[in-house]
C-alpha cells in the first residue's frame, strides 16, 4: 500500500489537491532537518491518554522493537486511575519500559509535560477523547514529534479545517504521523484493495457496512453522583458527548465507513440518514445520560452516482454483525466479517457468495495478521529509513465524512461534505486553554438532562 495515501479524485479540489499542493511549495527551497531516527538509534515514546485504547497502541509501539531500540518514557492522562491502570499494564515489558514517578504526568497541560520529555525525532501517541486532538497534535509539530494518534481525529467542521491546517504543516515538517484507521493496513484488505484497482468484479456500484453490537464505550454513562465535577464527568464517558467523541457513530463506524471510500478510491458528497433512540436505560432501570441514536441507516452518495449503505445499532439482545461489502459491475468483494482481525477478503462471480464462484480468497503470514501491530511497524520503518508516510490528510477526511452521515441522521437533512466542512459550529471551542476549573462544554438542564439531536426540528445543529 501506498502509505502516503494517493487520494483518488472526488469533484472537490479543496479534498484532493490543494493541501497536497500548499505542502510541495511549502517545501520548495527548503532545506529540511533530518530528525527521523536511524535504525540504530533509540525512539523514545510518549502516551498522552492512557485508556485501554492508547495502552494498546503503547504496546504496539514497543512490539516494533525488532526494527530498532525504542523505550516509552514519559505518560499522560487527566485521571490517575487511568495512568496508573494503563503503567501497570505496561511495566512489565522491563527492558522497553522506563517511565519513572516524575515522567507521570497529570491534568490539562500533562500532554505538554510528557511531550517536553521527548526529542525531535520521537513519538507521542495522542490517544485521549478526538476533541483534544488538534490541541495536541499542534504541539507535537512544534516539538517537531513524529504522530500516531488514534481515529477519529475531529469531530466537527470548525476543527476538521483546523486539522487538514496541521496536517499540511506537518508534511511540511516531513514529520511521520498515523492515524488508527488500521483496516488500511490489513494485508488482506491491501490486496482486495489492488484487485479491486485492477477490476476483478468491475466498476463499484454499491456498498454495505454493518456493526451492530450492544453499548459499549457509554454503556456506564448513568447520571451523575452528588459532587461530580461535570467536566471530569463527560471526559471520562466521553463516548456519551458529541463534543468529546463524535459518539458512538463516529468512534465505532469510522473503520467501515473509511475502508469501504478506500475500496472505491473516493469520498462520498452527501449523505441521507435515518436514526432514532428506541429506549435508554440501562440494566438497573435509570435512563443513559448521552446523547447517541441506538441505530443509524446512512446513505452515502458519490459522484458517480454509487451508493455505500452503512447500518449500525447499538441495542443488547439483537442481532450483531461486523461486515462490509463492495457489490461490482462484474462481482461481489467481501471486505471484512467478523471483525477485521484474522478475517479473510474474498472475491466472486456475480453477487452470491458461493465457493463455486470465487476468485479469490487472503491467505495472509500470520506475523503479519495483526492490522494494529502492521501500522505501527509501518510507521517505524518509516521514521527509521525516512520514507514519506502521512496519514494525517487521510484521517482527517475520514473523519468528516463520517461526521457527514452522523448529522444528517442528527438533523433529518441531506448533509454535503462542503456543508459540515465550512460549518460554523464547534461544539467545543477553545479546548486549548481548558482547565479542571472550566465549565464543561455542554451543560445540562434544570432536571439533569442534556440536549439531544431532534431530527426536523434542529435542522442545522445536531442538537
Amino acid at each position: 500500500m501506498n502509505t502516503q495515501d494517493k487520494q483518488v479524485t472526488s469533484r472537490r479540489e479543496f479534498i484532493k489537491t490543494t493541501g497536497k499542493i500548499a505542502a510541495v511549495s511549502a517545501l520548495a527551497g527548503v532545506s529540511i532537518p533530518h530528525v527521523n531516527a536511524a535504525s540504530s538509534d533509540l525512539i523514545q515514546v510518549a502516551l498522552v491518554g492512557c485508556g485501554g485504547r492508547g495502552t494498546g497502541a503503547a504496546a504496539n509501539a514497543l512490539g516494533t522493537n525488532k526494527l530498532g531500540p525504542i523505550k516509552l518514557v514519559a505518560m499522560a492522562d487527566v485521571f490517575a486511575d487511568r495512568l496508573k491502570g494503563s503503567y501497570n499494564n505496561l511495566k512489565n515489558q522491563k527492558d522497553l519500559v522506563d517511565v519513572s514517578q516524575d515522567k507521570q504526568f497529570l491534568g490539562f497541560d500533562a500532554y505538554k509535560k510528557a511531550m517536553d520529555c521527548l526529542k525531535p525525532g520521537d513519538i507521542v501517541i495522542l490517544t485521549t477523547p478526538p476533541a483534544f486532538r488538534w490541541v495536541h497534535f499542534n504541539y507535537a509539530i512544534q516539538k517537531g514529534l513524529n504522530v500516531f494518534m488514534e481515529k477519529p481525529v475531529t469531530v466537527d467542521g470548525p476543527t476538521s479545517k483546523r486539522m487538514l491546517k496541521l496536517a499540511d504543516d506537518s508534511v511540511a515538517k516531513n514529520l511521520k504521523v498515523g492515524v488508527g484507521l488500521m483496516s488500511r493496513h490489513s494485508r488482506a484488505m491491501q490486496e482486495l484493495h489492488q484487485r479491486i484497482q485492477d477490476g476483478e468484479i468491475g466498476d463499484i456500484i454499491a456498498m454495505r457496512g454493518y456493526r451492530m453490537h450492544g453499548p459499549a464505550g457509554y454503556f456506564a454513562s448513568v447520571a451523575k453522583s452528588p459532587g461530580d465535577n461535570e467536566l471530569l464527568y463527560q471526559i471520562r464517558r466521553f463516548h456519551s458527548f458529541l463534543w468529546a467523541s463524535g459518539g458512538n457513530y463516529s468512534d465505532f463506524y469510522i473503520h467501515i465507513i473509511d475502508h469501504l471510500c478506500w475500496m472505491k478510491n473516493a469520498w462520498p458528497i452527501n449523505a441521507h440518514a435515518l436514526g432514532g433512540r428506541h429506549y435508554k436505560f440501562s440494566p438497573d432501570g435509570k435512563p443513559y445520560v448521552d446523547q447517541n441514536f441506538d441505530i443509524y441507516a446512512v446513505e452515502y452518495t458519490f459522484a458517480d452516482g454509487a451508493k455505500m449503505f452503512f447500518d449500525g445499532r447499538c441495542m443488547s439482545g439483537c442481532y450483531d454483525i461486523y461486515a462490509s461489502y463492495c457489490h461490482g459491475s462484474k462481482g461481489l468483494a467481501v471486505v471484512s466479517s467478523s471483525g477485521d482481525i484474522g478475517s479473510p477478503s474474498r472475491t466472486f462471480k456475480g453477487q452470491n457468495q458461493s465457493r463455486k464462484d470465487m476468485i479469490w480468497e487472503s491467505k495472509i503470514k500470520p506475523e503479519e495478521n495483526d492490522p494494529y501491530q502492521n501500522e505501527w511497524n509501518d510507521l517505524v520503518d518509516a521514521i527509521r529509513n525516512d520514507k514519506p508516510y502521512n496519514e494525517a490528510r487521510r484521517g482527517v477526511e475520514a473523519s468528516l465524512v463520517t461526521s457527514m452521515g452522523r448529522m444528517a441522521a442528527h438533523t433529518g437533512q441531506i448533509i454535503t461534505y462542503d456543508q459540515i466542512l465550512n460549518l460554523d459550529h464547534e461544539f467545543a471551542p477553545g479546548l486549548d486553554s481548558l482547565t479542571e476549573n472550566s465549565p464543561a462544554p455542554l451543560q445540562s438542564d434544570a432536571n439533569g438532562r442534556y440536549p439531544v439531536p431532534e431530527p426536523g426540528i434542529k435542522k442545522t445543529r445536531e442538537y
